[in-house]
C-alpha cells in the first residue's frame, strides 16, 4: 500500500491500518517502514471483533488467538464494498486499486 499511496490519493481513497498492537509499537513500525498512512491501535480489540477478524489461528503447529490478515474496501457511505480474506501483500494494492476503478 505504501508504494502505491499516490494512486490511492488520486482515487480519493483513504488507507488505514488497524491492529491490536499498542500505539508505541505502531509508531516504531510506521517509522521503520516509512508508512504514509495512519495505523490505528485497537488495544481493546473492539474493531477487530466488530469486523470479525479476531480468532483462533494456527502457525507451525501452535494455536493462538490473533488477528486475521484481511482488508476491507469501504465506500463513501460506510458500506463494505469488498472483503479481501486472503491478503497477499505484494499483490494487494493493485487488487484494491483495480476494485476502486471498477466501483468508480
Amino acid at each position: 500500500m505504501r508504494d502505491h499511496i499516490s494512486a490511492f490519493e488520486k482515487a480519493k481513497a483513504v488507507v488505514l491500518g488497524v491492529s491490536v498492537d499498542p500505539v508505541k509499537s505502531h509508531a516504531r513500525f510506521a517509522a521503520k517502514h516509512e508508512l504514509p498512512y495512519a495505523l490505528l491501535a485497537d488495544e481493546g480489540k473492539e474493531v477487530v471483533r466488530l469486523y470479525d477478524v479476531w480468532g483462533r489461528k494456527k502457525f507451525m503447529g501452535r494455536e493462538y488467538d490473533g488477528t486475521y490478515r484481511m482488508s476491507f474496501l469501504i465506500d463513501p457511505d460506510g458500506t463494505i464494498a469488498r472483503i479481501y480474506e486472503k491478503v497477499k501483500p505484494a499483490q494487494h494494492a493493485r487488487e484494491v486499486l483495480d476494485d476502486l476503478a471498477e466501483l468508480a
